[in-house]
């Protein structure tokens, strides 16, 4: 594993200097966890991907992670080596079921300190059986405050729309990553997620603040991504990362394998990327 901070006045793709984050210390205590959605209504912009990988890599920095599976597709729970239509019970039983809890649908993963809580199509109808519940924004957040002890951080994988799961997953979190394609037309769309940020954050979690904005499969040697990146650093200044995921077929290979790039390909620069972003999220997000 790679534990070499990057050398401070470096600069980064974003065109400002690499801070110095050394390693996280180790922790001798864990829980209550921190929760952080992952969100873009946009979808194929490397959120699954990132929620995998950045757990794994926090795993390895000693949290006690846990990956929720938030989007009916179920891709995470895919992307985890898990079939979705071999499940009897999923995240959708806990939301609906009051007997059913989340250490019922728990998974162990491959990766030492971090677990799951499956998704699958049967997700998609919560979001038509919870219209009529009471306070039904706030399912997932039942299911999820008698675990949160257990962990250090949660990192929920949403769905790619700003629908109720959606709504959900922000109101059960107290923080926001959100991916970002390097790409013109994801940038559009930031502007109307952080709407919802907002109107959550008055109306339903008053503690949910945006963590930062993450730049993926960004390409350094094509105009368009480094314009694209550009503007998103002027648009969200401190909001976005430092590290930045570039393109590459590792990803795809993982999906296939059914692990995070860090055990897959450990020496990668994939792998190195996203270690990186688990040092700026202790940093900015988990500190005290």
């Amino acid at each position: 594993m790679s534990t070499q901070p990057r050398r401070q006045g470096e600069l980064g793709p974003t065109g400002r200097p690499l801070p110095r984050i050394a390693e996280p210390k180790p922790v001798h205590r864990h829980g209550p966890a921190k929760v952080l959605a992952l969100c873009n209504q946009k979808g194929g912009v490397g959120k699954t991907t990132t929620t995998i990988n950045l757990g794994a890599a926090l795993a390895e920095y000693g949290r006690r992670v846990l990956l929720v599976d938030f989007d009916p597709q179920g891709a995470l729970s895919v992307g985890l080596g898990v079939n979705p239509m071999e499940l009897d019970r999923t995240i959708y039983n806990a939301l609906m079921e009051r007997d059913v809890t989340a250490d019922d649908i728990l998974l162990k993963t491959n990766v030492a300190g971090m677990d799951l809580l499956p998704s699958n199509i049967d997700l998609s109808a919560a979001e038509v059986q919870l219209v009529g519940e009471v306070a039904r924004e706030q399912a997932l957040k039942r299911v999820l405050e008698p675990v949160l002890p257990d962990y250090d951080v949660v990192l929920i994988d949403g769905q790619p729309s700003l629908g109720l799961l959606t709504i959900n997953a922000l109101t059960a979190s107290t923080g926001v990553l959100i991916p970002l394609e390097c790409e013109f037309f994801s940038l559009r769309g930031v502007a109307l997620l952080i709407q919802t940020i907002d109107k959550v954050r008055e109306r339903l979690n008053p503690q949910l603040e945006l963590e930062g904005i993450l730049a993926t499969m960004y390409d350094g040697r094509t105009l368009h991504g480094r314009e694209v990146l550009a503007r998103v650093v002027e648009a969200f200044g401190d909001k976005v990362f430092h590290t930045v995921i570039n393109r590459t077929v590792r990803f795809p290979e993982t999906t296939v394998a059914g692990e995070p790039i860090t055990t897959f390909a450990p020496s990668s620069a994939g792998a190195t990327a996203y270690r990186d972003l688990a040092r700026e999220v202790v940093a900015r997000c988990l500190a005290g």
